[in-house]
């Protein structure tokens, strides 16, 4: 495995396991800037939520990770890093004209009914008390082929066009750290924006509940710990974390 750096805070490999672990244990063994990005051409173990598989295309998308210090004060807060990561995301895409963008609680980025990226954010707390976030993001860009992959697309499939993967990730980054920097005095903007972004928003939904069958939903917004608010048929409005939920669509 060779890498070389491009600019400071780029570190650029060709195959790798995880760009979060070598991201990760890097940041074990020297101080690394804030924001110092790792990407890859393919990886072999990436990660999505729930200890999912990542499957992406040798050099066909974007798969990178993000160190982010300096942001999260208390780990009460941390969905906020969901948030910002996710919107700036979303921004970029805005910016290329990608159609019909939503967020699937937490940190899903899709294309009309189509999984076109996804977040996995993996926090640790230092014997200091700061907390140092690796942020992972797969975006599926130029790759084509998603047998077997039925809830999949990337933005080549939706706009009949190639992408620029190097532009991409510069651009992501730019508004990640930007919105970093106004973050305080935005906080409460990029939540309502999170909350109006998600998918399937107000709609009547299946879920199946790990432990208690398929149920009828209308999701409401997110807490401020993260989990999901779903108004019941009851009309309760029961909060669920990652581990008890998923939509069905």
């Amino acid at each position: 495995m060779f890498h070389k750096k491009t600019y400071s805070k780029v570190i650029k490999l060709d195959a790798i396991d995880s760009t979060n672990e070598f991201l990760k244990g890097l940041s074990n063994k020297q101080e690394l800037e804030n924001f110092t990005v790792v990407t890859a051409e393919s990886q072999t173990k990436g990660k999505g939520q729930m200890g999912a598989v990542w499957v992406s295309e040798p050099s066909k998308n974007l798969i990178m990770s993000i160190l982010v210090k300096d942001f999260l004060a208390d780990i009460c807060q941390i969905f906020n890093l969901n948030i910002l990561v996710s919107l700036a995301v979303i921004e970029v895409l805005e910016s290329l004209r990608i159609p019909d963008l939503s967020i699937k609680w937490p940190n899903d980025i899709m294309s009309y009914n189509k999984k076109i990226g996804g977040i996995l954010i993996e926090n640790s707390i230092k014997s200091d008390g700061t907390i140092v976030s690796i942020v992972g993001l797969g975006l599926n860009v130029n790759q084509t082929n998603f047998e077997n992959l039925a809830k999949a697309s990337s933005l080549a499939v939706i706009c009949a066009t190639k992408f620029d993967k190097e532009a991409l990730l510069s651009s992501i980054v730019t508004s990640l750290e930007k919105n970093r920097a106004l973050w305080n005095q935005q906080s409460s903007t990029s939540w309502n924006k999170y909350t109006n972004t998600l998918y399937k928003k107000g709609i009547p939904m299946a879920f199946s509940a790990h432990n208690n069958g398929n149920f009828m939903g209308i999701i409401q917004g997110v807490s401020v710990s993260g989990k999901l608010l779903v108004l019941l048929e009851d009309d309760r409005v029961v909060e669920f974390d990652i581990k008890e939920i998923q939509m069905l669509y």
